[in-house]
Order: C-alpha cells, then sequence, then structure tokens
C-alpha cells in the first residue's frame, strides 16, 4: 500500500512486456529501446564547492528522463526559490551520491536517499515513503526467507541496496549483485524477459513498469519501508539544514509537496494489463498512420502532439470510424454541437477531427483564468473536454467551498465526481454531471502521455494514412455525420 501520493518512476524506468507470442516480441523491442537508452555516461569531474549563499550545490539523480530527477529538480527549484540562490546541479549514479557527499563534492544530496542512518549523514525530514518489494521471475517466493538461493540483483547504491543490506542482518544467508550504470527499471526489464531471477523495486517503480510488462508483480515487502529524505554532509552547514527543514515542514503544510508528488506518481496504477498491451501495439500499428496529423494539430494549437495523441486514443483508440451511442464520432469523439462549433463537415476525417478536437481543447484552455497555471490548465482542459466548462467551474466552486484552492487540479479532482450526488449537484449551478468520468479521463491520458513521451519519437514513424483510413464516409447534405 503507498504511503504517499506519489509516479512516476523515472520515465526511463518504463519498460516492455512479457507476454505470449507477439507479446514477447514487443517485450524485446521495449526492452531494447531502454536498455539502449538508459546506460548513462560517466559524469565529468564536479568543479569545486562555492558557498552555499553563493551557489547552492545539489546531487540529483541522473536522466533527462528520468521522473525520479525531474521530481527532485522541482523541489530543488522551489528550495532554491525560497532562499533566493543559484542553484547548480550534479547528477550522479546511486552509488556515487554518498562518497560524493562525504567529501563535500555538494551541500545537499536530493536523490531518493534511504534515511536510516548509518552512513554518516543528516537526513531532514523525508518526504516520501515507498515499499521496497521483491520481484521475480516466474514462481516467486513468497517471503523473506525463501529469498538466499536466487539470483538477485539490484542497482548499486540505492534505496534497494540498503534495503537488503538491512534484511540481511535477519536473513544472513542473502546474497545478491550490485549493478552499475543500470537503473531499477532495467533490472525490472531483466526479470520480465527471464534474464533475471528477481530484484527489489519500490512500489512506484514496480507500478510504473507494470504498464509496459504486465506480467511483474511484487512477491512480498523487503525490510522497512524506505523513507526517502534529502541528505547533507556531516559537519555540514547547520544553517542551511535548518532551512531545509522549515522548507519540508512549509511545502507539507501549505500542499505544495503533496501536489508534486501527485503530478509525478499519482496516476501509475490507472492501465489493466490488457489495456496496456493493447496501448503499445497500436503505438505501432496505428499511431504512425496519424502521427503527422497531430503533429500538425499541435503545431497549429501550441498543444504538444503527444498528448493530442493521448487524449485521441482515450476518446476512439484511433479508430476514424468510432462511434458512441450517443452519436458522438470520430479520433477525438466530438459531438454534434462541436464539429459545428469548430466548423468540422465531416467527424470521421481524421485530419478534421484531430484539428478540430486539438483547437476546441485549446479553447477551453483559453477559457480559464489566466491566474492557473499552465499544466493545471491542461489537466482542467481535459477534464472540460469531457463533461463541458460549465460543469468543471461547479467543481472549482466546491472546490473553493471545501477550503481548498480551486486552480490546483489535485484538489478539483477530488470534487469532481460528488457532482453525481444530489447533496452536491443541487447546490451547483449546471447541476447533476458524471465526474467521475472527467477524472478517469484526465488521469488516464496523463498516463499514455507519459508512455509517448517514454517512448522515443523516433520509434514512432510517420506513415501515410492506409487506404482502409482514406475510405471515409462522406458529409451528409443535412448534417455533420
Amino acid at each position: 500500500m503507498r504511503k504517499a501520493h506519489l509516479p512516476f518512476l523515472p520515465l526511463r524506468h518504463y519498460s516492455g512486456y512479457r507476454l505470449p507470442g507477439a507479446g514477447v516480441a514487443l517485450g524485446v523491442w521495449l526492452g531494447v529501446l531502454l536498455l539502449s537508452a538508459c546506460t548513462p555516461a560517466s559524469p565529468p569531474e564536479a568543479p569545486p564547492v562555492k558557498p552555499w549563499r553563493e551557489e547552492l550545490t545539489v546531487i540529483v539523480p541522473e536522466g533527462d528522463k528520468n521522473v525520479d530527477a525531474e521530481f527532485e529538480r522541482q523541489l530543488v527549484g522551489l528550495f532554491a526559490k525560497q532562499l533566493q540562490v543559484k542553484i547548480r546541479l550534479l547528477p550522479l549514479p546511486p552509488d556515487r551520491v554518498i562518497p560524493a557527499l562525504l567529501t563535500r563534492k555538494a551541500h545537499i544530496a536530493a536523490a531518493g536517499l534511504r534515511s536510516t542512518g548509518g552512513d554518516g549523514l543528516r537526513y531532514a525530514h523525508p518526504y516520501q515513503t515507498v515499499s521496497e518489494q521483491v520481484v521475480c521471475n516466474g514462481a516467486a517466493p513468497r517471503r523473506p526467507g525463501a529469498l538466499p538461493g536466487r539470483r538477485v540483483a539490484v542497482v548499486a547504491g540505492s534505496a534497494q541496496d540498503v534495503a537488503l543490506r538491512e534484511a540481511q542482518r535477519k536473513l544472513p544467508a542473502l546474497r545478491w549483485e550490485v549493478r552499475h550504470k543500470q537503473s531499477a527499471a532495467d533490472l525490472l526489464a531483466e526479470v520480465a524477459a527471464g534474464k533475471l531471477e528477481c530484484t527489489v523495486a519500490n512500489e512506484e517503480q514496480l507500478a510504473l513498469a507494470r504498464n509496459f510488462y504486465p506480467s511483474l508483480a511484487a512477491a512480498f515487502d523487503i525490510a522497512a519501508p524506505s523513507m526517502l529524505a534529502w541528505a547533507f554532509p556531516p559537519g555540514g552547514n547547520d544553517m542551511l539544514f535548518a532551512e531545509a527543514q522549515k522548507f519540508f515542514a512549509f511545502i507539507r503544510q501549505d500542499g505544495a509537496l503533496g501536489r508534486l508528488l501527485d503530478r509525478y506518481y499519482g496516476h501509475n496504477e490507472r492501465l489493466e494489463p490488457v489495456d496496456a498491451v493493447a496501448f503499445i501495439t497500436k503505438t505501432r500499428t496505428d499511431l504512425p498512420h496519424f502521427r503527422s496529423l497531430f503533429e500538425e494539430a499541435g503545431l497549429l494549437t501550441g498543444i504538444d502532439w503527444q498528448l493530442l495523441a493521448a487524449l485521441s486514443y482515450h476518446e476512439s483508440h484511433w479508430n476514424p470510424l468510432a462511434t458512441s451511442p450517443t452519436n458522438v464520432r470520430g479520433m477525438m469523439m466530438l459531438t454534434e454541437d462541436t464539429a459545428d462549433r469548430m466548423k468540422v463537415s465531416n467527424r470521421l476525417d481524421p485530419h478534421q477531427s484531430i484539428e478540430a478536437g486539438a483547437r476546441y481543447l485549446q479553447l477551453l484552455k483559453d477559457q480559464l483564468p489566466l491566474r492557473i497555471a499552465e499544466e493545471e490548465r491542461t489537466w482542467m482542459a481535459l477534464a472540460a473536454y469531457n463533461q463541458g466548462l460549465g460543469h468543471l467551474e461547479d467543481a472549482r466552486v466546491l472546490t473553493a467551498r471545501a477550503g481548498l484552492n480551486p486552480d490546483m487540479w489535485g484538489n478539483v479532482k477530488k470534487m469532481m465526481p460528488l457532482l453525481g450526488q444530489p447533496q452536491y449537484f443541487e447546490q451547483t449551478k449546471h447541476g447533476r454531471a458524471r465526474g467521475g468520468e472527467a477524472v478517469i479521463l484526465v488521469e488516464t491520458v496523463r498516463l499514455y502521455y507519459d508512455m509517448l513521451k517514454l517512448l522515443n519519437s523516433h520509434e514512432i514513424p510517420q506513415l501515410p494514412l492506409s487506404p482502409y483510413h482514406l475510405k471515409l464516409p462522406s458529409a451528409r447534405k443535412n448534417g455533420t455525420p
């Protein structure tokens, strides 16, 4: 059970599938992609550290597509803003973090360290608590006592490495390999492919990897949960440490920490295995035929084409002929009213549908208050795409009445499902709505979007529309198809 509202394991921690038949090929394809993309180069030696008030040097996880690194960088950015100092980030692999901090190569390590002590470092208040879980290929052991004798590997210097050392105190026969220049996702990929018997990953890493490897499952927790925290060198600056303690107390109290955890980790476990398989398969078989249309719509509106593609997959599974029982149709599942508003003559024409859906989404964003941050506006616009701007506004009003910030999607999504309950929708301007559906859409689209970003764009080629897709019904004379 997760102890914090945390997705996102590093984006590079996503992997492929291990499934019978075509699934094996898919897993191999994704495994090759990720293993080739995720091996970090040795970082250059860091320049001498300046006084922290002049420049704050912070160790962070490696990887430009590593969500753990993105999360830590966001936290560090907030901290530096509070201190009003410049920051210098020092990306390092896990096994180099503690030695670098002990030799004062940085003022802080914001690198997902397990704050159990015994390493000579000082730790700030924990910002996240996650279970460390044993994941095995085939018949998994059911208890820690059955793990000795298995081939286990973890990332050198990682929280999982520390957790195993703690577990070894009760299981002296426990042995494992430590891997350098690999990530937890790489090892989960090896387990799924049958190349490694067992590994250890935290619950967030496993949840994300399962979107690509549905066969992966936790056998049991190992050691106590990891309380992740920033680390400071022994004898470091007491004032800086005190500022960090105040910072974490403040962002926990004002909700900023919870929002960041939700942003990066809050939408991990939304896909059933069969749905994940279908999505990955269609990124290779169907999406290439429509990629150029999504890119064109993205250039027109300024919306990332991969977000538009994620929304379209949720709506129609990239089927240009999709039709719902309520006569919502096409790649972007436009209603007749929306099609008329966007000047669409044929909803089943993928070019018209994708462009109109993108313009409509941008229109919804433009109608939201300017004070709402860009990313929050995007999630709220997606909710409005599903249920309408009026119902979104009703949910924001309920959010404000509950004493929460209505400009934060993480707050609004708690209120939207209440629009289906009389005691709430009777108090609103626009009445009853299926607000829960809007929340599901937003969170699922976020996950599809993250998965598309992980799949390097060059792996999704551009192909012309197939003859099947070109044979579209023509527009009716007295209405829009």
